[in-house]
């Protein structure tokens, strides 16, 4: 299933994607606040083919992000954490192109995932996390606007053992108007 914008499409991530989202994910400060760093070669192998057996097992549901206009790979994001029998998903391993930041991209994005999520696939929540520290990320969650849940301290262990604190944030479907309604009119302004 591909969810289509005007800016983005959300296209199923497959084997032939490797190298162009590679050259996509070139950029270390796309993967800053992100479990890996998928600048490297090295270690974007592994999340790649950790994204497609998820994909396989039928755990995760991965995309590819693309320039609704030019079909440029921009970069990922995935549901994961998918819990049917609490009709519950999370959003997450998200990463975009420095060329596409506020862009209205990741809005975009949100709002398809989201859209799928409570109309489609009736969830009652779709849940966020990420680094604490990650600023621009917690901005873009409120902007939704997300409800903020709080941070769990030392919930991983990332980039060679570094501690991380997640911060948590979630859009239950009682709020999924008022979101979907604020996400439309941010689009609409650009």
């Amino acid at each position: 299933m591909t969810l289509r914008g005007r800016l983005v499409l959300l296209e199923p991530l497959r084997e032939e994607h490797r190298e162009e989202l590679a050259a996509a994910a070139r950029d270390p400060q796309v993967w800053r606040w992100m479990t890996v760093d998928g600048s490297r070669p090295e270690q974007f192998g592994p999340w790649l083919d950790a994204a497609l057996a998820a994909a396989t097992d039928g755990t995760e549901v991965p995309f590819v992000q693309r320039d609704a206009r030019t079909g440029a790979a921009l970069g990922s994001t995935r549901y994961l954490a998918l819990a049917p029998e609490h009709r519950t998903v999370e959003v997450g391993y998200t990463w975009l192109v420095r060329d596409a930041w506020s862009t209205g991209v990741n809005a975009e994005a949100k709002l398809l995932l989201l859209e799928h999520a409570f109309e489609r696939l009736r969830c009652r929540r779709v849940e966020f996390k990420t680094d604490a520290r990650n600023e621009r990320s917690r901005a873009a969650l409120a902007a939704l606007p997300a409800q903020f849940e709080g941070i769990h301290r030392k919930k991983m262990l990332v980039r060679g053992g570094e501690n991380r604190d997640s911060a948590w944030y979630s859009v239950v479907d009682d709020e999924w108007p008022e979101v979907r309604a604020a996400l439309r009119a941010r689009l609409a302004e650009r």
